[in-house]
């Protein structure tokens, strides 16, 4: 495994992909155009809209460790912000350390146009189970309202999303209100529950919620979230619609589809009735490490989905299954220069079964209720750790 020399200049605002509230009704807001990599990053700020607030960048954070490297560099200021990675040296996947199974190892085909096609069924299949994520803070909380994607991958409707979207339903109880939409555009559709989130991730950026200049790596930014309840005359069912996870890392050049429901672009308003999930079309540019010897990040270039609000949005291989979920991105510019980052599947499996002992598949297993219940303590002294690090 070779190291990658650091990026030439340290890419300006590698950021967490949401989109965040902040600006009380009828603030003063700042245009939604790309901000040149010069500038102080101020991102996109857009109008207030019921409930409480107005949507900017998300926050995150996550200081590296001993053994585990940051994926990238950058640094982001003037908040509220999406997050940055704070500079480093990473290191670069060069050789397939892990294999797809036998099965799967085969190219989609060997035919062009039915390559196409498999790649087309894969992008019919996330977007079914593409969803949007919107959490609302109360109106004066120093929190701020998020806007971010999922993936529903199990037909029993369980979520994969960012921890950085999903620490917002361990503050049910502070007036934190959050729906799950579906569609094109978006319309609300779910309650969800919380299944699990890193222990790591929430004990590593417990301020990340009202810091003005944070920076992190990324590493356990992963959480699962099972559907709970209808916000409309509609019943819950399942099966959902669904992709699996996958349990290999994509390799370099692999095809992918790359979903979300990205809103750095749109104004309040837009988002709340006129978002469109993004789907397109990419490749794997480079794989990256936290360690010594597993795939934990792919970086995809640049594309459409390289916005905020992307954050948990998923990446699906020809086969139809996750490879993995959306994480950062560089912010500025034309999106179609940027550098889009996901945390493979085979990373959210390790991590997970290293934090539990347990296999994930165990958790797709169980009755979504089962696995509510199974983390409810767990929900509660994490919400714990948060609330007394931003002093609520």
């Amino acid at each position: 495994m070779e190291r990658l020399l650091p990026y030439l200049g340290a890419v300006a605002a590698i950021a967490f992909i949401a989109v965040l509230a902040l600006l009380p009704r009828g603030a003063s807001v700042v245009g939604a155009a790309p901000v040149a990599a010069t500038t102080s990053n101020i991102l996109a700020v857009v109008p207030a809209f019921s409930p409480p607030t107005a949507y900017v960048p998300a926050i995150f954070t996550s200081p590296p460790t001993a053994r585990r490297l940051p994926v990238k560099t950058s640094t982001m200021t003037n908040a509220p912000h999406e997050t940055a990675f704070a500079s480093a040296t990473p290191k670069r996947v060069s050789a397939p350390l892990l294999a797809p199974p036998p099965e799967t190892n085969a190219p989609a085909s060997s035919s062009p146009a039915l390559a196409s096609a498999s790649l087309n069924a894969a992008a019919n299949s996330l977007r079914k189970a593409l969803v949007n994520i919107l959490c609302y803070a109360p109106a004066g909380s120093a929190i701020h309202s998020i806007s971010g994607s999922g993936v529903i991958v199990s037909p029993e409707g369980v979520i994969l999303t960012n921890a950085h979207v999903a620490q917002y339903f361990l503050l049910a109880d502070q007036g934190v209100s959050c729906v799950v939409r579906t569609g094109s555009p978006a319309q609300d559709a779910y309650t969800a529950d919380l299944a699990f989130i890193s222990p790591a991730w929430v004990h590593a950026n417990a301020t990340v919620l009202t810091e003005s200049a944070p920076s992190g790596t990324g590493e356990h930014d992963y959480a699962f979230l099972v559907i709970s309840g209808s916000v409309t005359d509609a019943p819950v069912n399942a099966p959902f619609p669904y992709v699996p996870i996958a349990a290999y890392p994509p390799s370099e050049g692999d095809p992918v589809v790359i979903g979300s429901y990205g809103a750095q672009f749109l104004q309040s308003s837009q988002i709340e009735y006129d978002l469109f999930p993004t789907i397109v079309f990419g490749s794997v540019k480079s794989r990256y490490t936290f360690g010594e010897n597993a795939v934990d990040v792919v970086s995809l270039g640049g594309s459409a989905a390289a916005q905020e609000g992307s954050s948990g949005g998923g990446v699906v291989d020809a086969h139809g299954a996750l490879v993995g979920t959306i994480t950062t991105s560089t912010v500025t510019g034309s999106t179609a220069l940027r550098s889009l980052d996901a945390i493979t599947a085979s990373y959210v499996r390790g991590a997970y079964a290293s934090e539990t002992g347990k296999p994930l598949g165990s958790l797709l297993a169980e009755s979504t209720t089962t696995a509510v219940a199974g983390f409810s303590s767990d929900a509660s002294a994490l919400e714990a750790i948060i609330l007394n690090a931003i002093g609520a």
